[in-house]
């Protein structure tokens, strides 16, 4: 393991320890509302997102869904996922492109009720104009890792 995807599983410990999970303690059935989920920094996206974890594990293998909301005029640089991500945009729109540089021209707008799947190791890039929340869910372990690491915050 080298030295960024050692930091990712670092950092993705930590948040998932202390992420609370509307769903994590729970082995029946689950039914979550907007006002109960709890939203939290996320240290390994660049600041201003909130997270809110709705069940699992981010650091095990099993199913996870949580959601991030994203502000105004936010963007997350080029990036990768070790697993594959599904992301469904609840509200506003998120511009989503794929390649190794965040280019704003090369991007497709997804509004609310949108769906983007990417698989494993997909280099892809996100920004905003607007405040969006999206739903992620997939199978763990989950991580984020830079193309270029000098874009990771956790590094800053």
């Amino acid at each position: 393991m080298n030295r960024t995807s050692a930091a990712v599983v670092a950092s993705l410990v930590v948040l998932v320890s202390f992420a609370p999970s509307v769903g994590a303690q729970v082995k029946t059935h689950v039914m979550v509302t907007p006002a109960e989920l709890k939203w939290i920094d996320v240290p390994s996206l660049p600041a201003g997102i909130k997270l809110a974890a709705i069940e699992g594990k981010l650091n095990a293998i099993e199913p996870f869904t949580f959601r991030l909301k994203l502000p105004a005029n936010y963007q997350v640089p080029a990036h990768w996922h070790p697993t594959i991500e599904h992301v469904t945009v609840i509200s506003g729109t998120i511009n989503m492109g794929m390649g190794d540089v965040l280019d704003k021209s090369r991007t497709t707008p997804l509004t609310a009720g949108s769906v983007a799947i990417m698989q494993p190791k997909t280099n892809h890039y996100v920004w905003t104009s607007e405040e969006a929340i999206v739903q992620i869910h997939g199978i763990g372990p989950w991580g984020i890792t830079y193309v270029n690491p000098a874009d990771d915050p956790r590094k800053k």
